[in-house]
């Protein structure tokens, strides 16, 4: 009977996980077919943050371009510090499951509120504001390499206190294609043409040079680099900017760990995968992998929920085997409870920005227009879902 009630509640969360899955796969279809509906109706301030994000890119793709905004403060005013953690959410996460928790933004998440921000009021022609996010998305970005490195050493050292878990994690690391830190070359680049543009040479050469250390093989952001250095003005100039695919997504992940006292300890994280893309536009220059910015990332947030995983299972498998072997008439009855208790707390967090890109190109060209400008394309298997024009002359707008 026990092992049937567990099974019961083990298939309960993880129909949790399936149905975010699953939820997540809906979205990624609809904007596959150029449908940008919400995915909530409430408005923002009743959002979580994962509604945030898809939204507010849904609405920039929908050419709903003040209203997206809006959604991207509303998640910035609410993420003003998101590099920080609680020991309330600490202690849920332990006691209950990731997935219990509201969903915990990516730094690389934010950087990326700063980039569809920036784009939204280029399109908007709100060039003040445009340089405000610019400035903070930069300190944002010094504030999230530090609690980086932190992030690194704090695991570094918890991995040296279990050399089981250790060997665990050693063994089951990945080869991912990943940059040296908490960067965003698309940001940093469009942020370089803004400053280009307006004249401002030395800002423009301070994010150009980021741009091409992040991208040093992109002929066109070195083009601009030495335009800047030379303080010149491009003329009837078109940056083409290209997103395609789609970013890494979450699975749930089981896995065990033979103590001698405690014998066979299970737990659940996350693992990612890469969604396949092989659409790449012609003439263009890869500006940045977001499948290598995510992992970033998460090859050190999946150490973290790893070591956190195991310690909350070495918890309460102790107190399973202390409810069972207590000489209560009611043992067999508190070991069946925490039986229960310990599956169904057992799940990881599938959750991520699921309408993220996979990689993002860049094209640069003349043009016959008399003016520079933006495009933007979404392509999404090979087919454009959303594209725009953006003047990048003040006072005008198409």
């Amino acid at each position: 009977m026990r092992k049937i009630i567990c099974f019961i509640f083990t298939l309960f969360l993880c129909g949790c996980a399936t149905t975010m899955q699953s939820h997540l796969n809906t979205v990624q279809d609809n904007f596959a077919n150029s449908d940008f509906a919400p995915t909530t109706e409430s408005i923002a301030s009743d959002q979580n943050n994962l509604d945030l994000l898809i939204n507010g890119t849904a609405l920039f793709l929908d050419g709903k371009y003040s209203e997206s905004d809006s959604v991207f403060e509303e998640f910035n005013n609410r993420n003003l510090n998101e590099t920080s953690t609680s020991l309330s959410r600490e202690a849920t996460g332990l006691l209950l499951g990731q997935s219990v928790n509201s969903y915990k933004p990516y730094m690389m998440d934010s950087l990326f509120v700063s980039y569809y921000q920036l784009w939204d009021l280029l399109a908007m022609q709100d060039w003040s504001n445009a340089r405000v996010v610019i400035n903070q998305s930069y300190q944002r970005q010094q504030n999230m390499s530090r609690e980086y490195k932190k992030m690194i050493e704090n695991n570094e050292k918890e991995i040296a206190t279990d050399s089981q878990i250790a060997e665990f994690i050693d063994k089951n690391a990945k080869d991912w294609l990943a940059f040296r830190d908490i960067m965003n070359p698309a940001l940093m680049y469009l942020s370089g043409i803004y400053f280009l543009n307006d004249g401002d040479f030395n800002n423009a050469v301070t994010y150009l040079e980021r741009a091409s250390g992040m991208a040093p093989d992109n002929k066109y952001i070195k083009q601009d680099l030495e335009m800047a250095q030379k303080r010149i003005r491009p003329t009837n100039t078109t940056w083409k900017f290209i997103e395609t695919g789609f970013a890494p997504r979450l699975r749930e992940e089981n896995a065990s760990i033979y103590l001698f006292d405690l014998g066979l300890i299970q737990f659940t994280f996350s693992d990612a995968y890469l969604i396949p893309n092989y659409y790449m536009p012609q003439k263009a220059e890869m500006l940045a992998n977001v499948d290598a910015l995510f992992m970033t990332e998460y090859n050190e947030y999946r150490t973290n929920e790893i070591l956190r995983a195991y310690a909350s299972a070495v918890s309460k498998t102790m107190a399973q085997a202390a409810a069972y072997n207590s000489h209560s008439d009611y043992a067999p009855l508190f070991g069946i409870m925490t039986s229960i208790y310990t599956a169904a707390s057992s799940n990881a967090d599938v959750r991520t920005w699921a309408t993220l890109p996979k990689y993002i190109y860049i094209e640069r060209y003349k043009n016959n227009n008399k003016t520079n400008n933006l495009i933007y394309n979404r392509e999404i298997n090979g087919k454009i879902v959303s594209t725009k024009n953006i003047s990048l002359t003040k006072g005008e707008h198409k």
